[in-house]
């Protein structure tokens, strides 16, 4: 059972990450690590593993964790959100860490877990093949027993920090059915080929995997329950990270159209202005509310639907509200916000990679129906 907080615990928290983030992912950082080859700063992500806690926040404490929930990373993601933090956070800790800990495996998780939240090790999971759906049933990349050891072969497509991550948690099929394995980031049967995509704040990449030594990770068979587990965490944190990019665009928007003046007026006065700030608020509210729920289902809140069709309504409620959001905050800002200038762009690709990034409308609409048994 992981440990909760209040409220008001969980303000303090925001207000601890935002400050944090307010001097250490600002436009001007973010553009930088854009154009840098790792694509995050190893400085900020050792400070929010030794002052702010976050890299163990959820871990469990019999691995050096905090041992906190959903409700709490819920905090976390959409401050980093808010600020488009390029950071491996999400795939070492929302991917990789839920992976381990949902295979039950411990001594998997006493060699990467500590190592995680002490921010000396990143991780992330490779599901996703050709048809970049993250499916376990019939996975193209295999593991065969070699001597004492197992080797793995074959392509991931669309790995999240693939390019970086020092451990690679891998899906690949065996005699016993589909399973997890670890693999080293600088293993020399592994290729690593980062892959130009729509957003430069999330790294992506294309691994492929040629003998290389791999440890089981799980019991034999078993990644098909683990994936769904981490499908469950993923899209709740994902879902709340959109919620704060999604809020930073409100924010931007309805400023913009305070200080914007044409006809002798401020542009916020003009009824159509209005009505796209209007909606874009009553979006961004019932995004913040599927999150919600998502989270509070996820740490085992009492009266509340169950966690996996939660983190599957939030998952689509808040890719179609933060693309809506994106989208509006561009036209609001009119002519400047069409510009490489301005930081309206940067969300707006954030946007669509986050809607993509577990398959897409189709993927997350059949999730959903699965979750709800139809």
């Amino acid at each position: 059972m992981s440990q909760t907080t209040s409220q008001a615990e969980r303000e303090d928290l925001r207000a601890s990450v935002r400050s944090f983030l307010a001097t250490t992912s600002g436009e001007d950082q973010v553009r930088r690590l854009i154009g840098d080859e790792r694509g995050w700063d190893e400085s900020v992500w050792r400070r929010m593993a030794d002052e702010l806690g976050l890299l163990s926040l959820t871990l469990p404490p019999d691995h050096g964790g905090d041992g906190f929930g959903a409700p709490e990373l819920q905090v976390v993601l959409e401050e980093q959100g808010r600020a488009l933090l390029p950071s491996p956070y999400f795939s070492t800790v929302v991917l990789a860490a839920t992976a381990l800990a949902a295979s039950g495996d411990e001594a998997a998780q006493a060699t990467h877990l500590p190592a995680i939240g002490a921010g000396t090790t990143t991780a992330t999971l490779a599901v996703a093949e050709a048809d970049g759906s993250w499916r376990t049933d019939r996975p193209a990349t295999t593991a065969v027993r070699a001597g004492s050891g197992w080797t793995l072969s074959g392509t991931k497509q669309l790995v999240v920090d693939g390019a970086t991550a020092d451990v690679v948690l891998v899906v690949a099929g065996t005699d016993a059915g589909p399973g997890l394995f670890a693999v080293a980031g600088d293993d020399p049967g592994l290729t690593r080929t980062p892959l130009r995509t729509l957003d430069p704040t999330r790294r992506i990449a294309r691994l492929e995997f040629a003998d290389a030594a791999a440890v089981p990770v799980g019991a034999p068979g078993a990644a098909g329950a683990v994936v769904d587990r981490v499908l469950d965490v993923a899209t709740a944190a994902l879902a709340a990270e959109q919620v704060g990019a999604a809020r930073a665009c409100l924010e931007a928007a309805v400023g913009y159209a305070r200080e914007r003046v044409q006809f002798g007026r401020a542009i916020g006065s003009f009824q159509a202005v209005k009505h796209k700030c209007a909606d874009m608020f009553v979006r961004v509210q019932l995004a913040d509310a599927a999150a919600t729920e998502a989270a509070a289902a996820l740490a085992g809140g009492e009266g509340l639907p169950d966690p996996g069709v939660a983190a599957a309504v939030a998952h689509v409620v808040c890719s179609e509200a933060f693309m809506f959001v994106a989208a509006e905050n561009i036209q609001v800002h009119g002519g400047i916000g069409f510009t490489w200038e301005h930081p309206a762009h940067l969300y707006f690709r954030r946007a669509k990679s986050s809607q993509l990034l577990f398959g897409g409308p189709a993927a997350y609409h059949e999730r959903l129906l699965a979750r709800l048994g139809v």
